[in-house]
C-alpha cells in the first residue's frame, strides 16, 4: 500500500494518556485499564485465596480469562447444562459466553487477566458469599462512586 492511499483521520481525540482504575472487591480487587465508554474491556482481577466470585450470568457480556500468577478454577456451565470445575492453566485462554454460568475462584492468591466485551446489562447473581445484589447499570455506578 502506498502512502498516498492511507486516508487522513481526525487527530483532536488523539490521546497518549494513560489509564488504570482500581476498584476494591469483597474477594480481591479488580484494576481497569480501559475506560467505560469503550467497546472492549480489559481488566485485571486478584481473587484472595479461599475466596471466589459469586455464581452468576450475564445478559449482555462475554468473557475469556487468562490466568497469569498463582492457582484459579473457575466453575461453568458445559453445554449439557451440567456445572464443572476447571482448574485453569497459566497462560491460555478460557472464554464464557452470554447466559452461561460461571464463577471465579481462588485456590491460591491469584491474578487473573479478563478481556470482555463492555461492562453492560445486568449480571445476575445466582449464589454470593457477600449477599451483594445483582449488579444493573446502576448498582454497578453505586459500587465505582465508593
Amino acid at each position: 500500500m502506498s502512502s498516498d492511499t492511507v486516508p487522513t483521520f481526525d487527530s483532536s481525540n488523539f490521546t497518549t494518556d494513560s489509564y488504570v482504575v482500581r476498584n476494591e472487591k469483597p474477594w480481591g480487587y479488580e484494576l481497569h485499564f480501559a475506560q467505560a465508554d469503550l467497546p472492549y474491556m480489559i481488566k485485571l482481577m486478584h481473587i484472595n485465596a479461599g475466596h471466589r466470585q459469586s455464581l452468576q450470568i450475564h445478559d449482555k457480556k462475554q468473557e475469556t480469562y487468562v490466568l497469569i500468577k498463582g492457582r484459579a478454577a473457575v466453575l461453568w456451565e458445559d453445554n449439557t447444562g451440567t456445572m464443572v470445575e476447571t482448574e485453569l492453566k497459566p497462560f491460555v485462554g478460557y472464554k464464557t459466553v452470554v447466559g452461561q454460568k460461571h464463577r471465579l475462584i481462588g485456590i491460591t492468591d491469584c491474578d487473573i487477566m479478563e478481556g470482555s466485551s463492555p461492562e453492560a446489562g445486568t449480571t445476575w447473581r445466582l449464589e454470593d458469599d457477600y449477599e451483594r445484589p445483582d449488579e444493573t447499570p446502576e448498582q454497578r455506578m453505586k459500587e465505582r462512586e465508593k
